[in-house]
Order: C-alpha cells, then sequence, then structure tokens
C-alpha cells in the first residue's frame, strides 16, 4: 500500500445514536449528549494520552463509516437549505467528498484508565454515530484555532434554529432519567430531513435503544410513542 494511503482507525466512539437520524447537524450543538472514546488495542498505551488531561476540548478526526453507498459530486444539496439549494462540496461539511473524513471538536469530559480497554476518554457534544472510526485524536488550541473575526456562510443563518417539543410525561417516564436531557436537545434541533413538511407523517428516532416516535406541525415536534427496547414495533411512514 502507498504511504500516501496507509491511514487506520485508533480508536472508536460508542454512544447512542444507533443511526445517522437524529445526528447534531455540527459537534457542539448539543453538549448534553455523552459518548466514550475506546482505543484500539494496538493504542490503549496510557502514555499516548499523557497531557491530554489538561485540555478542555480535543479534536476528532473521524470515517463517515455510515455512508456505504461512496460517491462523490463536486456540489452537494446541504439539508439546512431546504435540500434545494447546492453548494460546492468544500463549503459543506457533507460526507460525500472524495475522501470520507469528518472534524469535530468535542468537549474531553474525564479521562478514566481502564484495567482492560485502557484510557477511556468521556467526551460531550459529538455529531458522530455510535461505533464511528476514530482516525486521530488532537488537543483544541484556543489560542489558535479559535477565530473570533471568523465567517460561518450560510451556517450562520440558520444556527439559531430550534423547535419547541412536546414530551407527554407518561412517555418521558420511560426514558432513563440520565438520557432525557440529551433527548430533549436532539429533538429540539429537528431530526428530519429538511425538505420533509408533512405534518401527518410519523418519524422513529432510535435512541439509546427506545424507538422514539414523533411528529411536526405548525413549527412544533410532538412525541407520540416511546417504544422500549426489545419490544415489537410496526412501520413508520
Amino acid at each position: 500500500m502507498d504511504q500516501e494511503t496507509m491511514i487506520k482507525p485508533i480508536a472508536r466512539l460508542y454512544n447512542d445514536f444507533e443511526t445517522k437520524f437524529g445526528l447534531p447537524r455540527q459537534s457542539g450543538i448539543v453538549d448534553e449528549i455523552e459518548a466514550v472514546i475506546v482505543f484500539e488495542p494496538p493504542y490503549r498505551d496510557p502514555a499516548a494520552v499523557r497531557g491530554l488531561a489538561e485540555y478542555s476540548h480535543i479534536w476528532l478526526l473521524w470515517h463517515f463509516s455510515a455512508v456505504t453507498e461512496y460517491h462523490w459530486s463536486a456540489t452537494v444539496r446541504p439539508p439546512r437549505l431546504g435540500g434545494n439549494q447546492r453548494v460546492g462540496v468544500f463549503a459543506s461539511r457533507s460526507p460525500f467528498r472524495p475522501n470520507q473524513i469528518g472534524l469535530s471538536s468535542v468537549k474531553l469530559c474525564r479521562i478514566v484508565l481502564d484495567e482492560k480497554r485502557g484510557p477511556l476518554l468521556y467526551v460531550a457534544g459529538a455529531d458522530l454515530m455510535d461505533r464511528t472510526p476514530i482516525f486521530d485524536i488532537k488537543p483544541y488550541l484556543p489560542a489558535f484555532d479559535s477565530h473570533i473575526e471568523a465567517q460561518g456562510g450560510f451556517a450562520d443563518e440558520i444556527g439559531d434554529y430550534r423547535l419547541p417539543v412536546v414530551f407527554p410525561p407518561s412517555l418521558l417516564d420511560l426514558i432513563p432519567g440520565e438520557k432525557r436531557k440529551a433527548l430533549l436537545a436532539v429533538l429540539a434541533e429537528d431530526p428530519r430531513p429538511a425538505y420533509q413538511e408533512d405534518p401527518q407523517r410519523i418519524y422513529g428516532l432510535p435512541f439509546a435503544g427506545f424507538d422514539i416516535r414523533f411528529r411536526v406541525e405548525e413549527q412544533r415536534l410532538t412525541v407520540v410513542e416511546v417504544i422500549p427496547p426489545g419490544a415489537c414495533t410496526r412501520e413508520v411512514r
């Protein structure tokens, strides 16, 4: 293999997102989401993370592993622009790019040394699904990585988008207490494809083993059903 193409995962991230549906559109939007990064066996040396705990945030370089039918295009249609307006692929964070590599900054909550799995990195605010391969980890340097004069393009125009969430108490009680805050924040981000506006359509969001059924009408998201892990499910429109 050519030296320029030699890249392999050093770790994997584990969280409550079994699928891409419902993932935050960018890292740091939903800090309530917690995850753990587990190193692959060759990289479980505690010396490799010596000094990392002194940083509050880290960069993750990772693989868009859920994109199974790979192709790239010079232009893409960002979901938050309604799925109709095209921009250049390098002006977006679309996974359909020449190399399926993502870049995210996340909060480093703590590092725990596990006897069998080595150092475990507990992070918050990741926009990655469960078992995502991690290619590299670097410290976030606020003096150099943050640019207060930076312009965010079309992302600045849609950055404050949120939906009010109606989650009946009888259904919310089915969710473990430590998972509720993150789930509510994810729903407020409106997991639907941006081009779908059918108020009667019922969507299913897999989260922490549960199937959260909801619909959106008049810019309000309402949870209509919560299916516990292992329960029989019916087809979702």
